[in-house]
């Protein structure tokens, strides 16, 4: 569908989390505003020449979301692409970072997804949900958002689902994208894009939700305890190792091992730069572990690392097309070497 600029049509798809929430008799606050509740909140959106539809998909905290309910959710919104110039999730902070990114990789329209929440909720001086509501819906209704897959608006920020990570447990300031920087920022109500991604990254296949990928961030002086233990239980890992990629040496025979019976990512705990590939030479440096069959997460932090494998061993991909995809979305290789090429437009 094209955007039609007379009036723009926006669906949001309410999941809970702190923007939804109020306090419960038993003290703290509980997910309890539907998705009419949030949207009557927010000041200005019926001077726009936005058409909004709402949809109470979920309503729970961000930490008890599910695979299986970003997948549903993907599915529903695929649903309506041809009626809609944009899309808004609304949900708890906790989880962003994640279901933004497996929506942006299952998601081939040119529709921006914009993903959104809060960090302040409902009750306290200074909320900051009707905000952040409002830049999404102006966002997501803007056509120079599109073709950039999902994003992240928050603080009158706009972030890229595969880099934005949450950076802070309560600063209304909490995504941030250490790797590039935010895509633009909300003015005056409209989104203007500094710079614009140039690829996208879709998986054209049904994904299921029974597979494990197991995350360990490697700290001082650990030993194969730990990894050999998880190995046995998940069908793929991500290593989250020291600065440029490493670990103990000690580890080394472990990772060896289990790499050759499930796919072993590389990522850096740090959370911004690459994995290096070929600087340093020593047992447990990255040379050393991707010349064992480790595979490189390039730019990509461990929490996407884990999404990007997840979702690619949901959709039964091999070990070569497993390194190729790892290739182009981590910044390691042309983005033309992934697996299913799209052009701008999302277009398989």
């Amino acid at each position: 569908m094209s955007p039609v600029e007379s009036s723009p049509r926006v669906i949001v798809y309410a999941l809970g989390g702190t923007i939804a929430m109020s306090n419960s008799s038993g003290g703290g606050v509980v997910p309890a505003l539907s998705a009419h509740d949030l949207l009557a909140a927010v000041p200005g959106l019926a001077d726009t020449d936005i058409t909004v539809e709402v949809e109470d998909f979920r309503r729970v905290p961000g930490a008890s979301l599910t695979i299986a309910d970003i997948i549903a959710l993907a599915s529903a919104i695929g649903d309506r692409l041809t009626a809609v110039d944009g899309i808004v999730v609304v949900q708890g902070t906790d989880t962003i970072e994640e279901t933004a990114y497996l929506l942006d990789l299952l998601h081939p329209g040119p529709q921006p997804v914009v993903v959104t929440g809060a960090m302040r909720n409902p009750t306290l001086a200074g909320a900051d949900g009707p905000a952040n509501i409002l830049a999404a819906i102006q966002t997501a209704a803007s056509a120079k958002s599109r073709n950039q897959g999902a994003l992240v608006v928050f603080n009158d920020e706009i972030h890229a689902a595969r880099r934005v990570r949450k950076t802070h447990t309560s600063s209304c300031g909490t995504f941030q994208s250490s790797n590039g920087g935010p895509l633009g920022y909300l003015v005056e109500g409209q989104p203007r894009l500094l710079n614009q991604l140039t690829h996208r990254t879709v998986i054209p296949h049904k994904i299921t939700a029974d597979i494990r990928v197991a995350l360990l961030p490697i700290t001082l002086g650990d030993d194969d305890i730990v990894v050999r233990s998880v190995a046995d239980h998940v069908d793929g890992l991500v290593i989250a190792g020291f600065g440029a990629g490493h670990v103990p040496t000690g580890l080394v025979p472990a990772l060896e091992t289990i790499c050759a019976r499930i796919p072993v990512v590389l990522a850096s705990r740090t959370g911004g730069g690459a994995v290096l590939s070929t600087t340093y030479g020593f047992s447990g440096s990255e040379r050393d572990l991707l010349s064992r069959g480790l595979i490189s997460a390039g730019y990509l932090d461990p929490i996407k690392a884990r999404i990007l494998l997840l979702t690619l061993l949901a959709a039964h991909c091999d070990r070569p097309t497993i390194a190729a995809a790892f290739g182009a979305a981590g910044g390691d290789t042309d983005a033309t070497t992934w697996p299913w090429p799209t052009d701008r437009n999302g277009a398989l």
